[in-house]
């Protein structure tokens, strides 16, 4: 009999251990946000307790998030939670850019295996290779990284999480990764029958800032709040920036900073910032999915700055400081909106804008390639003109399009004498127009350069008419180039040319031509139209600008003359002349 009861007593503890093993881990799976504290020692804000618990509970789970709300840091808690808490679960982040899956195991993971002694202790392998990345557990469990794209095929997951993921098509997301989810976890108690209503169900996790509205990510987020609204296995959250300097994840000064900086955009920051999804104006002239389809530039021209400048002017052997070498046959011009301190427009509106153009001959067509745009504040008609005169010497410029009427007058007079520019210690020449006589008579040097093509924009109706349907038919038709996205871009960058090493200041420069492309695209998609007296009129609408467009639209007009002219489309000097005179 005492042998009976010795014999037992060492399975009690045992069953008693197994119970509350049971009880704990029922617990804390069903309050994932509890785990995370008491297991990882991690300490959640409210709202990411709350997306934990809903990540762990939905089959389909959406988030739009705006900037610094740390999507990353919450993704790579959730795969920690799940691996350890559901043995033998496959778990697969993707990402809309190269990089970005493989980061969240590299700097997020790793930084919780660093600061948890438990993180540490559930994991058996850490690969952090540029073709193999992947966090290995004990209880055989796996967080992999992989590229969106065909490389990726083959891999098998339970939960499936794309970051970023406006940034993929629709037909990779339904091809290519959600066939992961094609297997489920079968942990050892489904074998029982009197278990199988435990089935469990792979997840699908899709994070990101919002988007445009003619994209896929918006049909999607729509369904995803009908599904959700209809009590189906589906949750969506939106969560824009004031939810981020509530918690001193963002600072509020930074986000006034940005609002009031003169390049600032409306629509990139209700996308960014506000988590809103933001689609053309429904009177737009110029369609987004056009535009688009343009931005596939991937190299923008930069111009040398003042320094840059200087510095290699005084070397014994000066070098070439163009980053664009220029083609044979190729023209370029520079396209300029011009805006004045103290002019009678506002304080927004203030600005002058420069586009500068590549024109590659292409058949009987010009390739237009928009490679660089800067705005400037209302500065002075003088500093303005030498920053024009500063760019054209530097893109190595052909031609200037820029309206001569109003306040594009009083650069037009600083232009046509020779200028000083002591930053550089350089004296440029005089510039004239080429098709305008009465222009032409205000030049102060008999030698003045024939460079610039007067456009009287404000006084004619059937130029500005030309213009735009000019140019929205170059998106149409696919002749126009615009650098890619920003995000690309940065991409990009980090990969081959080390972004992240250089600071704050230089990751702007790099980045900026391409936000500024973005900026047009956004510019152009908000500006309205009216027909009057048979022309195309373009109008902005509330705080919107068109400075970006009318620099680009000059330049383009003068593309689409210089094309007839040079490329065999029989128009005369003559012609092209009176169709520059209204």
């Amino acid at each position: 009999m005492d042998k009976k009861v010795s014999k037992n007593k060492p399975s009690q503890p045992k069953s008693k251990l197994r119970e509350g093993f049971k009880k704990w881990t029922a617990y804390y799976r069903a309050n994932p946000h509890r785990f995370a504290r008491d297991y990882l020692g991690v300490n959640l804000f409210l709202y990411q307790m709350l997306l934990l618990w809903a990540m762990n509970k939905y089959s389909f789970f959406m988030y739009i998030a705006a900037r610094g709300q740390g999507k990353s840091y919450l993704i790579a808690i959730y795969c920690v939670i799940r691996a350890i808490l559901y043995p033998q679960s496959n778990i697969v982040i993707s990402s809309g850019t190269k990089g970005q899956a493989r980061l969240i195991i590299t700097e997020k993971i790793f930084a919780l295996k660093r600061s948890s002694p438990n993180v540490a202790r559930e994991i058996s392998e850490f690969k952090t290779g540029a073709n193999e990345c992947f966090v290995a557990f004990t209880n055989g469990s796996k967080i992999t990284a992989v590229t969106s794209g065909d490389s990726a095929r083959g891999y098998r997951a339970n939960i499936l999480i794309v970051d970023e993921f406006r940034l993929i098509s629709k037909e990779t997301i339904d091809t290519i990764l959600r066939p992961f989810l094609n297997v489920n976890r079968t942990p050892p108690y489904l074998q029982n029958p009197k278990y199988s209503h435990l089935t469990e169900e792979n997840k699908e996790i899709y994070i990101s800032s919002a988007w445009y509205k003619n994209h896929w990510i918006w049909e999607s987020f729509k369904s995803y709040i009908n599904s959700m609204v209809k009590g189906k296995d589906y949750f969506v959250a939106c969560l824009p920036w004031q939810l981020s300097v509530f918690h001193r994840l963002l600072s509020k000064k930074r986000v006034e900073q940005q609002r009031q900086e003169e390049d600032f955009d409306q629509m990139s920051w209700d996308m960014e910032y506000e988590a809103l999804f933001v689609g053309e104006n429904e009177n737009s002239y110029f369609k987004l999915d056009d535009i688009q389809k343009c931005r596939t530039l991937p190299k923008p021209f930069y111009p040398p700055t003042n320094r840059e400048y200087v510095e290699n002017k005084n070397k014994r052997k000066p070098v070439d400081l163009t980053n664009i070498p220029k083609q044979r046959g190729e023209i370029r011009i520079i396209g300029m909106d011009i805006a004045l301190m103290g002019s009678s427009k506002t304080v927004k509106n203030d600005t002058t804008q420069f586009s500068l153009f590549r024109l590659l001959p292409n058949g009987e067509e010009f390739r237009r390639d928009v490679v660089y745009m800067e705005k400037m504040e209302g500065q002075h008609s003088e500093i303005q003109a030498i920053r024009l005169k500063q760019l054209y010497y530097d893109f190595e410029s052909d031609y200037v399009a820029m309206d001569t009427n109003g306040n594009g007058m009083a650069v037009f007079d600083n232009c046509v004498k020779i200028l000083y520019d002591k930053e550089r210690d350089e004296e440029y020449p005089a510039w004239t127009v080429i098709n305008d006589e009465r222009m032409d008579d205000r030049k102060m040097d008999i030698n003045a350069i024939p460079v610039i093509y007067s456009l009287k924009a404000g006084t004619s109706n059937e130029l500005n008419h030309k213009v735009a349907v000019g140019l929205r038919s170059a998106f149409e038709k696919q002749k126009i180039r615009l650098l890619i996205n920003e995000i690309e871009a940065k991409e990009e960058m980090i990969e081959n040319k080390g972004l992240l090493t250089k600071t704050n200041e230089e990751q702007v420069y790099l980045l900026k031509p391409f936000t500024q492309a973005t900026a047009l695209q956004n510019e152009l998609v908000n500006l309205v139209y009216k027909v009057s007296g048979g022309y195309i009129k373009i109008e902005e609408v509330g705080t919107a600008t068109k400075d970006r467009y009318s620099s680009v639209g000059y330049a383009n007009y003068i593309a689409t003359l210089l094309e007839q002219e040079q490329l065999g489309k029989g128009v005369s000097n003559e012609e092209m002349l009176n169709f520059c005179l209204f």
